[in-house]
């Protein structure tokens, strides 16, 4: 199993970054794909980002290519999402999410572990 806890979501305004970053425990950390997955308000759970095991290969929804960067540190056991140029739709609950699967999926159902959420509020 595995544990996990975002950080680093605040109110930012329109065009600004941020970078929000989960922990996970475990010393297996190196053997889950990680994802980002986020909700807004009345919105279903979206994906965002994912990365594979080795952080080898990343993959994007459209919405953010360009804006945003997955990235992991297995000897931290942590992973990251840089998101730059940020807009008020950027808006919501943002999840780190591990799964067992060997990369790919964007579906929330392929992912069994999730933490509890970090808010980023986007002002315009």
């Amino acid at each position: 199993q595995v544990q996990l806890v975002e950080s680093g979501g605040r109110l930012v305004q329109a065009g600004g970054s941020l970078r929000l970053s989960c922990a996970a425990s475990g010393r297996t950390f190196s053997s889950y794909t990680m994802g980002w997955f986020r909700q807004a308000p009345g919105k279903e759970r979206e994906f965002v980002a994912g990365i594979t095991r080795s952080g080898g290969d990343t993959y994007y929804t459209d919405s953010v290519k360009g804006r945003f960067t997955i990235s992991r540190d297995n000897a931290k056991n942590t992973v990251y999402l840089q998101m730059n140029s940020l807009n008020p739709e950027d808006t919501a609950v943002y999840y780190c999410a591990a799964s067992v699967a060997p990369g790919g999926s964007n579906w929330p159902g392929a992912f069994g572990y999730w933490g509890q959420g970090t808010q980023v509020t986007v002002s315009s």
